[in-house]
């Protein structure tokens, strides 16, 4: 099993209703590859503010967004352990579990997987990529119980 060095930033107030350090590294764990690397990964959670200043920073949409990844590039001949930072808004994550009629514990755990398979190179610009990319959230949840994120109610 991969090493996880894993540092949790709360830069809200609202912290009521966060899941735990043990749940994110457990999330964390759950989408990293099964090799006996070491990691560093950051997640910062945050409120609306910032995150809608970084996703218009970074992806010029002036909105807040449940997750933002930021995978390390190290300059080439460094070799470092870190994967990278997330950002996850609190509100959002709280607003769409709700919109969206699910637990608000399985969505945080699917917004944590699915950033982390962004850091790993994970994408779904094309149909391709998106299909790829939710069939392995889909098992990685299901690992934990955690029912299809993509299923629609009906």
């Amino acid at each position: 099993m991969a090493e996880l060095e894993l540092d949790l930033q709360i830069a809200t107030d609202a912290t009521e209703h966060l899941p735990s350090e043990a749940d994110f590294r457990l999330w964390v764990e759950k989408a990293l590859p099964t090799l006996s690397d070491e990691f560093e990964v950051t997640i910062r959670i945050v409120d609306e503010d910032e995150s809608q200043a970084l996703n218009h920073e970074y992806r010029g949409k002036d909105k807040p967004t449940n997750v933002l990844s930021f995978p390390f590039e190290a300059p080439p001949g460094l070799e470092l352990p870190l994967l990278g930072d997330l950002v996850i808004c609190k509100k959002i994550v709280e607003q769409e579990a709700k919109e969206q009629e699910k637990p608000l514990l399985h969505h945080w755990a699917h917004m944590t997987i699915h950033g982390i398979l962004h850091l790993r190179g994970y994408d779904h610009i094309n149909d391709d990529e998106a299909d790829e990319m939710e069939s392995l959230e889909t098992q990685l949840l299901a690992s934990l119980s955690i029912s299809d994120p993509y299923l629609i109610k009906e």
